[in-house]
């Protein structure tokens, strides 16, 4: 059978990197009481506060019902509300509320203490070539998927 030594993959390695990041994170907000479905609305919402359900939906790669459920429990707790779309009566856009900026701004702290514990040991310059070097890839992977998507395919946000 075919072998291949997958150690230095950067797929595999990537992939591992960012599995120990999103568990090393659960565990360092767990305090929240958050459920990692939670934390990830939230954390795309502090970027994209105000997109749409559907748009939500296609950035997460999650069912729009079943953000629909989810977003349902999050505006109860009074952290998200929902406001009809100006340009298009059937779409809702979510925005974070004032009641969970306690809870973003400790999971940021929780975050940015996260990558400097993952970065620790690697010089400022390396730290930043890393990071440009990342977004190279995701450049790359953008520009080929929006060409497999056909002409005139709508751009993900990331």
């Amino acid at each position: 059978m075919f072998r291949e030594d997958l150690t230095r993959n950067f797929g595999f390695i990537l992939n591992d990197v960012a599995r120990l990041m999103r568990t090393t994170f659960d565990r360092r907000v767990k305090a929240l009481g958050l459920t990692r479905s939670q934390w990830w609305v939230l954390n795309h919402l502090f970027r994209n506060d105000g997109v749409t359900q559907s748009e939500l939906a296609d950035i997460l790669e999650v069912k729009k019902a079943t953000l629909g459920r989810l977003l349902d429990r999050m505006e109860q707790k009074g952290w998200v509300r929902r406001e009809g779309h100006a340009g298009d009566r059937r779409a809702k856009r979510v925005f974070l509320t004032e009641e969970v900026e306690p809870a973003i701004k400790t999971m940021r702290a929780a975050a940015a203490e996260l990558r400097r514990d993952a970065l620790s040991g690697l010089p400022s310059s390396q730290q930043d070539q890393f990071v440009d070097t990342l977004l190279t890839i995701k450049a790359n992977l953008s520009r080929q998927d929006n060409g497999a998507n056909g002409n005139g395919a709508k751009k993900r946000k990331r």
